[in-house]
């Protein structure tokens, strides 16, 4: 009889606990769940500056949308070098042998760096300045925001190509997944927190909270990253050996033939989906009138959204669906969800703009698993190691994130003035014409990315599908 019991109590620890079986004898479930905090603390961040501060700085704090859009992409700036900073972690050499501890401590540092200076240089951002030239508020938010950005870049290209280091090859899927829902979650619970915290706004309150986060950070990152990569001393051959060139691991990953074009997809989809991010919150609070903590709920319906497009796009992997269809899905989910958020304002339905809200992320969610999934067959060859595959993902999503947030701030800026001085007529005359204005031109780029989606779909038609087996929810390395 106790046989029998131990044994329906182990069936159902595998059927709740879906990420039981992640851990492996060379990384224990607890040591993952406390390296999972650095997701954590990237998912807090990414809410502050894309959720929380940007409908501050713009309804509070009366910043113009498009230098809001301008102070969220300059972490773009850095983005194109991931791919560099996922190589140099690849061949990093060290005497106690550490590859990707420095990366995610000095990484760490940035961001928290970051966010330390950032509520004071928005206050000056925002006009409340009595001595130094008027550029200073904008040069001092600007270098908050790129600290903070170089840090995030720095903390999860190391931190995954770590945790994928430390996983089984049968384990490695599972533990990135997990660390995926981690940084959902984090999304998800940072959202809700940040939003009851400043739901009676003033400045005081937003320094406390925002150099809370900073020290957050810090907190979560080094608990993370505690004994989590054994020390193994080099021998001076092995400091003296010559390291392989980026370029040429670069030239080995792109040999692969679709690389190129999926990359061309992935920059156009992204763009597609994220140019709204900077406008969805301030929509939702000029249009329809909501409060700071309902707008800030957003991020968390969001996330959900985006969650629940990972489950489908991994139950397709697991039933051996094509990954660029379920790419197209996604497309037209997003397509879908832009509409619904348009009609919100007509309608005056905060419903159909939460709706509209996680439709969008579901869309966004299943788009990037089902290409991030295409992009980890590609032959990986001679010098393209495993954190430079990495890095190019990232690089290529986040460039086409932060310049997507740039041009969707100006858009809605340029377009609206127009509309409000009568130069479009008097049906466009409205606030709600340079938001709808955004919301239409992604819907145009989703459709180009359709096409550009299309050759691969053509060429995959008629080959082999993996089994469920070979392409279990294989999101290694996902990078945001």
């Amino acid at each position: 009889m106790i046989l029998i019991k131990s044994k329906h109590i182990q069936q159902l620890g595998a059927k709740w606990m879906p990420f039981s079986d992640a851990a492996s004898e060379g990384l224990p479930l607890l040591q993952l769940l406390r390296l999972g905090l650095f997701q954590v603390s990237v998912g807090m961040a990414y809410v502050l500056m894309i959720g929380t501060l940007n409908r501050v700085m713009i309804v509070e704090m009366g910043v113009p949308a498009s230098v809001v859009s301008l102070m969220i992409a300059l972490p773009v700036l850095s983005a194109p070098f991931r791919a560099l900073l996922g190589h140099k972690s690849d061949t990093h050499k060290s005497w106690i042998g550490w590859k990707r501890i420095p990366y995610l401590w000095f990484g760490s540092l940035w961001q928290m760096g970051g966010l330390a200076i950032m509520p004071f240089a928005l206050i000056v951002l925002s006009g409340d300045q009595v001595h130094g030239p008027l550029w200073a508020g904008k040069a001092l938010a600007g270098i908050a925001f790129l600290m903070t950005g170089i840090g995030m870049h720095m903390t999860q290209t190391a931190g995954l190509s770590l945790a994928s280091d430390r996983a089984t090859d049968e384990t490695r899927p599972r533990v990135v997944v997990l660390l995926y829902v981690m940084s959902l979650l984090g999304m998800a619970v940072s959202a809700l927190v940040l939003g009851t915290l400043l739901r009676d706004f003033n400045e005081i309150k937003l320094i406390r909270v925002v150099q809370g986060c900073a020290v957050a950070t810090i907190v979560l990152n080094v608990v993370a990253l505690w004994k989590q990569e054994k020390v193994r001393p080099m021998t001076k051959e092995q400091m003296t050996e010559a390291t392989p060139i980026f370029h040429e691991g670069w030239r080995d990953l792109m040999a692969g033939g679709t690389a190129g074009r999926l990359l061309l997809v992935v920059l156009l989809g992204t763009v597609g989906f994220q140019m709204q991010d900077v406008l969805l919150e301030p929509y939702g609070a000029e249009i329809l009138g909501l409060s700071v903590s309902s707008t800030t709920v957003l991020s968390a319906c969001y996330a959900m959204g985006v969650l629940s497009g990972f489950i489908m796009a991994g139950r397709g992997i697991i039933h051996g669906h094509d990954t660029f269809r379920m790419a197209g899905r996604g497309i037209l989910v997003g397509v879908a969800s832009f509409l619904v958020v348009t009609l919100a304002a007509p309608m005056q339905s905060e419903a159909l703009f939460f709706a509209g809200s996680y439709g969008i992320g579901l869309g966004s969610g299943l788009f990037a698993v089902s290409t991030l999934i295409a992009a980890m067959a590609l032959p990986a060859k001679g010098m393209a190691g495993r954190g430079l595959v990495l890095g190019a993902w990232g690089a290529a999503q986040a460039t086409a994130t932060g310049l997507s947030i740039a041009v969707g701030g100006g858009l809605r800026d340029v377009s609206g003035a127009h509309a409000l001085a009568g130069q479009l007529g008097a049906a466009l005359r409205s606030p709600v014409t340079g938001y709808a204005c955004v919301y239409l031109t992604e819907i145009i780029i989703l459709f180009a990315t359709l096409l550009a989606l299309a050759p691969l779909v053509r060429v995959t038609l008629f080959a082999q599908q993996p089994s469920a087996n070979a392409a279990r929810l294989g999101l290694v390395d996902f990078p945001n």
